[in-house]
Order: structure tokens, then C-alpha cells, then sequence
């Protein structure tokens, strides 16, 4: 392996450390920053997330009071639960754990979420800040994925980025992100996706390649500029066992990529609690 590797652990420590002071600012004030959660079901993947997500909230100096709702839940119910997290003026943020049972209406439940209280920066109205620019909560994965790229000093500005896959949670929200006029963005940003069929076209002349697809091993050494950095957002799970859209082999032509595990996945962690304690001083200013 010739490529040098991007870690996210480094990163994530960096943005926690500064959660951290945040939180004792906030308590020195007399607030505790808190950060709800709600799970729906009985899926293993998704209560082992909450459990990490209420782990590092205790670590952190937040509290986290917790829902958690019979897989029969209604939408009404489902609702019900969400409204009053909203209404509970000591609840600064709040997380719906995706996915729900089928039979209930995600989107349709987190719209009924405060969307100052969204910090997965998942709501209609925070996607539409972001596209236009203003502040609010921004989507985790994008969001650590642009801090990553800084904190690793890979320039962004002024090259071409290539990202494959489209998806409403990275690949759309991260081409607004990286394309805003910011030195850690300012960015030439296209989007491809597997409904092109020459999408390996885009992909072979991007300076950064941002992979988004879902798609296990998607992408090859074929399908990377050499010398170029490659970033593994998208994945997919076999049981406990992770399948990343780049293959372990591309780092053979790039000149930097992110590990297999821990790469991404960390800094999505860092920025949800970032959008936490974002969320509690906004509250309580």
C-alpha cells in the first residue's frame, strides 16, 4: 500500500475536545446540555448505535434521557414521543434512530422534529439552509467528511471533487457543502451515480473521489486518478461485518484514502454532538 492513510479517529478527538469545553461553558452557567434519543424495534445494529451515542453523550458531560418504542408503534404514537422531546425545554437536541419499521413514515416523523433541535441535520428546513447558505445543523457524515479533508491538510479549493452516489443523507448535502465558498470547500463538485452508465468517466479525473454509493467495492483501482485522494463514505453491513464502497486495493493508486474502518465513521459520531451543543447554546442564549 503506497497511499497514506486518513484516519478519523484524530479528527473526531479534535472536534470532541472542543464539544467538551463547550459543555463545561454551558454548565458553568448552569445548563446541562441533553440529547435525546428515540429508538423504535428491536434491531440490534440500531440499539448498539444508541448505546454508543449514549455512551459518548455521558462522556461528554451531556445527558440523555432515551425513548424506546415497541416495534408495533403507531405514527401517531411515534409522533406523540417526538412532540414531546419538542416541548421539553430541557431537551436541547434530539435523534431519531434511522432506520424505523417499515410500516411507519420516516420522513413524515421527522418533519414533525424541531429543526433546531435536528442534529442529524436531516430536516427539510436544515437541508434548505444549507442550500442556501445560512447556519443551522448540518447533515454528520458530509459535515465530518469536509472536516476530515481539513484537518488532513488536503487542499479543496479550486479542484475537481467527484462524488459517486447521490443519496439525500451524503452525496447530495455534501456536493452543497463543498461547494460553498469556504478555504476548507470552494470546490468544483460533480455528482455521478450508477444510473450513468460511464460513470467511471467522472470518477478516473477526480483529484478527490468521494464514494457514496452504498454499493460494496464499487469502487476499483480502475476507477482512480492516480495520486488522487479517496474518501469512503458509503457502506453497507453483513451482520456485524462492514462493506466499504472503495476496495482495500485502490490504495495502490491513491495517493491518500481513508482506512477501511475508521475512517468516516468517527467524525459522523463527533458532528452529531457538535450539532448537539450547538443546539443547547442556541436554546439557552
Amino acid at each position: 500500500m503506497s497511499a497514506r492513510l486518513l484516519p478519523g479517529k484524530p479528527v473526531a478527538e479534535a472536534v470532541l475536545a472542543d464539544v467538551s469545553t463547550r459543555v463545561a461553558a454551558l454548565k458553568a452557567k448552569g445548563v446541562t446540555p441533553a440529547l435525546a434519543t428515540v429508538l423504535v424495534g428491536d434491531d440490534d445494529a440500531s440499539a448498539g448505535y444508541i448505546r454508543i451515542k449514549q455512551k459518548q453523550a455521558a462522556e461528554l458531560g451531556f445527558v440523555s434521557p432515551h425513548a424506546h418504542l415497541p416495534g408495533d408503534t403507531t405514527q401517531d404514537e411515534l409522533e406523540r414521543v417526538i412532540r414531546g422531546f419538542n416541548d421539553d425545554k430541557d431537551v436541547h437536541g434530539l435523534l431519531l434512530q434511522y432506520p424505523i419499521p417499515g410500516h411507519l413514515d420516516y420522513d413524515r416523523a421527522l418533519q414533525v422534529l424541531d429543526p433546531d433541535m435536528d442534529v442529524d441535520g436531516l430536516h427539510p428546513l436544515n437541508m434548505g439552509r444549507l442550500a442556501i447558505g445560512l447556519p443551522g445543523p448540518l447533515p454528520c457524515t458530509p459535515a465530518g467528511i469536509e472536516a476530515l479533508l481539513a484537518f488532513h491538510d488536503i487542499p479543496v479549493s479550486g479542484r475537481e471533487v467527484v462524488i459517486l452516489g447521490r443519496g439525500a443523507t451524503l452525496g447530495r448535502p455534501l456536493a452543497m457543502l463543498l461547494a460553498q465558498k469556504r478555504p476548507t470547500a470552494n470546490a468544483a463538485v460533480t455528482v455521478v451515480h450508477t444510473g450513468v452508465p460511464d460513470w467511471a468517466r467522472y470518477t478516473q479525473r477526480a483529484d478527490i473521489l468521494i464514494a457514496a454509493a452504498g454499493v460494496p467495492g464499487i469502487i476499483q483501482p480502475e476507477h482512480v486518478k492516480p495520486g488522487a485522494v479517496v474518501v469512503g463514505g458509503g457502506v453497507r453491513y453483513e451482520g456485524r461485518r462492514i462493506l466499504p464502497d472503495v476496495d482495500e486495493s485502490c490504495a495502490d493508486v491513491a495517493g491518500a484514502i481513508t482506512p477501511r474502518v475508521g475512517g468516516v465513521g468517527p467524525t459522523t459520531v463527533a458532528m452529531l454532538f457538535r450539532n448537539a451543543v450547538a443546539a443547547a447554546e442556541r436554546a439557552t442564549a
